[in-house]
């Protein structure tokens, strides 16, 4: 009673939420060394999403005008460890009922955002989290340090961010932004976003697409496009690897992934709503990749399909199917995090999640 008295007095709302995932997954060319065919069956601490937990603040200040807080962060369900960095969002800010609003901290990027609230893989989920090869391109999906303005008018809806760097090793500025349009069950838009390493050399990357929902039909296709200045240095590669990297994101590595400047995906999907329980969708991936010396050529076909069953509007069940192909000199990488020489792999996942 005494908080509710609180919340009314000082007109704020604090919201705590959460997400709580584990899955068993099974893939192969991906286990130990010496067992068969690499296989490898593990409990995940998150398979549709990542498991999470966070803290949402609004204050009504009078004027139309709030002020907004974030606090999120990341943990794996199987082991209870946590993120590096401990949040994975904190972020303060202002919100006009007029002008749109401003935040600053770490918090999503413009790449994100745009894919995620335009032409997401699962309208029920932006993207399935043990596999996903369109956030590899997301510049890491977060950046440190940043101020970000997003406003809407209308069916339109545009964002710019800019990020101070504050790392001189490893670099860390940014500057981006991003336009969309969406009316009744069409979306579509456009963003770029540049990133500087400690070198000063840059990764620059853009995005485009839209999704159509019709009934129970949803439908989404996307491009996008990392291209990177050349003469990276040591320190650079191994930041553009935590970008580019990862079993989830495709898995690339060997010669051709360090010698490649520059990258391109396309992607193509479908849902079906098959009651308002079960949900549907398939998803297809082609990726390319090149650099000054056609070692560095090579490309990837990723497909993916998965089957959600919700128990309540919080608990829902899945499964999930998906397979890699690589062409090129590259290579998968192993459990360890190095290229095992692998060029295909199979993956099936199956798990549960709450929302809270």
């Amino acid at each position: 009673m005494g908080v509710a008295a609180l919340n009314a007095q000082a007109q704020s709302t604090v919201q705590i939420y959460g997400i709580v995932d584990a899955a068993v997954r099974h893939t192969n060319n991906q286990g130990p060394a010496g067992s068969p065919n690499g296989k490898l069956t593990e409990l995940i601490g998150g398979g549709m999403s990542q498991s999470r937990w966070g803290i949402n603040v609004t204050e009504d200040i009078g004027g139309g005008l709030k002020a907004i807080a974030n606090l999120e962060n990341r943990f794996a369900t199987d082991t209870g460890g946590v993120s590096t960095p401990f949040f994975q969002q904190s972020w303060v800010g202002l919100q006009s009922s007029s002008y749109g609003r401003i935040t600053m901290g770490r918090q999503y990027n413009v790449l994100f955002d745009l894919v995620t609230s335009t032409y997401a893989s699962y309208p029920y989920s932006p993207y399935f989290e043990a596999y996903k090869p369109e956030i590899g391109f997301a510049l890491g999906a977060r950046a440190d340090n940043m101020v970000k303005y997003m406003a809407e008018f209308g069916s339109f809806r545009g964002a710019v961010q800019v990020s101070a760097g504050e790392k001189a090793a490893t670099g860390g500025k940014t500057a981006g932004g991003y336009l969309r349009w969406a009316q009744g069950g069409l979306a579509a838009g456009v963003g770029y976003q540049n990133y500087e390493f400690g070198s000063g050399r840059k990764i620059e990357a853009w995005t485009l697409g839209g999704s159509y929902r019709v009934g129970p039909w949803y439908f989404n296709t996307g491009y996008g496009q990392n291209k990177v200045d050349s003469g990276l240095t040591q320190i650079d590669r191994a930041v553009l690897a935590a970008f580019w990297g990862g079993g989830a994101n495709g898995g690339f590595g060997g010669p051709a992934f360090l010698a490649a400047d520059k990258r391109d995906i396309v992607k193509l999907g479908v849902g079906y709503q098959i009651t308002p329980q079960l949900n549907l969708g398939a998803h297809l991936f082609h990726a390319k990749q090149s650099g000054t010396t056609a070692a560095a050529d090579a490309k990837s076909n990723f497909v993916t399909a998965a089957a959600d069953y919700a128990f309540s509007k919080r608990t829902d069940a899945y499964v999930e199917v998906d397979a890699t192909r690589l062409k090129g000199n590259v290579s998968l990488n192993g459990v360890s995090g190095t290229a095992n020489g692998a060029r295909s792999r199979n993956g099936f996942t199956i798990g549960l999640r709450h929302r809270f």
